[in-house]
This record gives structure tokens, sequence and C-alpha cells, in this order.
């Protein structure tokens, strides 16, 4: 194999595995989002569980759907991405603040929020070229 056939196929697994990590968080947070705007009752019960009025449940999920919404648009994938970590990190902020168990709770949206830059770096060239990660 040649070296550019070689880089060829490193590239084709980069771009694939990207897309992967990709679809993953966005099914995710699609689900979260879905369930929030339609106010259903999973949904409702657990933000009034952390503290939130009822009535701001849309609203969070309307938030969340607009910033998802711009991190699976390309051109607009590294903004939506950048909402997503200041939703993310109120998650976090919130569950500090409760004294939730730190690995299966706190840190959970660290987890997402690790899989959904992931999956933008291995598929965007240019966010590579800003934050070069050398062996």
């Amino acid at each position: 194999m040649t070296s550019a056939a070689n880089t060829s196929s490193v590239g084709k697994k980069r771009l694939v595995a990207g897309y992967v990590l990709t679809v993953l968080v966005a099914l995710f947070l699609t689900f979260d989002t879905v369930i929030k705007v339609l106010k259903l009752a999973p949904a409702v019960q657990g933000t009034t569980k952390l503290g939130y009025p009822a009535s701001a449940v849309l609203w969070i999920g309307l938030i969340e759907l607009v910033c998802l919404t711009l991190y699976l648009v390309p051109r607009t994938s590294v903004l939506g991405a950048l909402l997503l970590t200041g939703y993310l990190g109120g998650a976090i902020a919130t569950h500090v603040r409760l004294g939730s168990p730190l690995l299966s709770h706190t840190l959970f949206p660290i987890y997402v929020a690790l899989l959904l830059w992931g999956g933008l770096y291995l598929r965007e060239t240019r966010l590579r070229g800003l934050v070069p990660l050398r062996s």
C-alpha cells in the first residue's frame, strides 16, 4: 500500500468514526430534546426533581433543540458544539448543587461532551487544524 493510499484509508476511517460518534450523540440529544419539547412525564418529573419548575421544561428543550440543530448543520457545527458545551455545563452545575453521584450523574454531561467534540474533531478538518493533537 502506498503512502497516499494509506493516508486516504486513515482519513476515511477517521471520518467514519467521527460520524459514528456524532450519530450516537445526536440520537441521545434528540431523544432528550423530544421528551422535553413534548413535555412528557419523565422529562417533567426529572426536571422538577432537579429543582426547576415544570414550566421550564419546554424552554430547556427548545434551547437544546436550537443547539443540537446548529451542531448537526456542517456550516455551524462548531458553534453548535460550543453552545451544547455550555448547555451541558449547566447540567453539571445542577448536579453539583444537588450533590448527585459523581460518576453516574455529575460527570455524565462530560461524557456526552467528549463524544460530541470527539465526533466533530474527527470529521472536521478545520478543527483539527486549530487543535492539533500530536503523538
